[in-house]
């Protein structure tokens, strides 16, 4: 469950709320151990990056945050009667990594992560969210930290880990009310790329010099996120932390997905006739068109991986093609435009984006049978 504002905390336009869904979770428990997901997402000016997700708070909304947001939902998962869950916590996406990479000095860079940057209220409200939450004993916080095409390069890679480390250890919060990381979330970067790998040369040439790894450091969510836990930990993450990935739609099966290397006629052809992730460029984003369903939820799959999970829900929108009114603050990003020719984040491509989309969040029907039709594993 994505709460999103503060009204989902009761239910919005008769969806369930928070003690809905637990109670919900407990009685499919029926006893037995259960984990239920949470995303935690309301943040003030949230998503400083993407107009699609913006939220309801603005910059200097902490003191909403705090107590008309984290506290009533810290409050409703202390219930004694939850005890037997587990509950997993997503702790606002992309809001740390926008302060890496998105804050000024890059061609990426936007007013409002600047100034979400200078007032610091990012790292505070995580913070703030950790250190309530992280109290629960049943209660598990992972961070999220991006995706390998976002933070790979080692000029954001390691002042990312930087920035979860001090978001980490604000507002009365510690290392230890962090569980892990999650990367990949609500995004659509391959799992693993089988058959090329960043090390792989074509006639001397570096697969790294390729326009679609454009001198990134990995290639896909498997390696970026062990090694991203190995940097944490380095920096003072405690050892036990694990990973998850988002694998919900990071599938690329169908029609289109490659059953062997691309040829080695040069660089480019050999990385675009292989690679599965059949995006036109790695940081499109949006209802991509292609897509599919990827590894079903499985516990500890690979060493430092905690799961693979489905944190956005598959047929959930990304963001509106259009402009549409909506009282909820989210706006149009041209990103999910798929007439859009794109912007610096994207290398001035074509987004990919799939048309006719509604708002994000909202159930979009036509994506969510594209997603089923190319699931990789293939679905039953």
């Amino acid at each position: 469950m994505w709460l999103d504002r503060i009204a989902a905390i009761q239910g919005v336009n008769g969806g369930m709320g928070l003690k809905a869904h637990l109670d919900a979770a407990l009685q499919q428990a029926a006893g037995k151990p259960l984990t239920v997901e949470f995303v935690i997402y309301d943040l003030p000016g949230r998503d400083c990056s993407a107009l699609a997700s913006n939220g309801e708070l603005g910059p200097t909304d902490i003191g909403r945050y705090e107590t008309e947001y984290i506290d009533p939902i810290a409050s409703i998962m202390s219930d004694a009667k939850y005890a037997s869950l587990r509950i997993v916590n997503i702790i606002e996406p992309d809001s740390l990594p926008n302060l890496t990479t998105n804050a000024g000095g890059t061609a990426g860079s936007t007013d409002a992560c600047a100034t979400m940057k200078a007032n610091g209220n990012y790292e505070k409200g995580v913070g703030y969210a950790l250190n309530k939450l992280g109290a629960l004993p049943n209660t598990y916080n992972y961070i999220d930290a991006a995706h390998h095409a976002w933070l790979g390069w080692d000029s954001n890679f390691v002042p990312a880990a930087q920035e979860f480390l001090k978001a980490a250890t604000s507002s009365g919060a510690t290392v230890n009310d962090v569980q892990g990381f999650i990367t990949n979330t609500a995004n659509y970067s391959a799992l693993t790329e089988p058959y090329f790998k960043v090390t792989d040369s074509v006639n001397g040439t570096t697969v790294r010099q390729s326009k679609w790894v454009d001198w990134n450091d990995y290639v896909d969510e498997l390696s970026y996120a062990q090694a991203l836990r190995t940097e944490l930990v380095s920096i003072g993450f405690n050892s036990g932390i694990g990973m998850l990935i988002d694998t919900s739609r990071n599938g690329w099966g169908g029609t289109a997905r490659p059953t062997g290397p691309g040829a080695t006629t040069d660089v480019d052809t050999y990385v675009n006739g292989g690679r599965i992730d059949k995006r036109i460029h790695a940081g499109n984003w949006c209802n991509q068109s292609g897509a599919g369903i990827g590894e079903r939820p499985t516990a500890a799959p690979q060493p430092g991986i905690d799961a693979y999970a489905w944190i956005k829900p598959p047929g959930e929108s990304d963001g509106s093609s259009t402009a549409i009114a909506n009282d909820q603050g989210k706006g149009f990003d041209r990103m999910c435009d798929p007439t859009y020719t794109g912007n610096a984040r994207n290398g001035n491509n074509p987004t990919g984006a799939l048309p006719n989309s509604p708002l994000a969040g909202e159930w979009f029907s036509a994506q969510f049978h594209q997603l089923i039709q190319n699931a990789y594993p293939p679905l039953s």
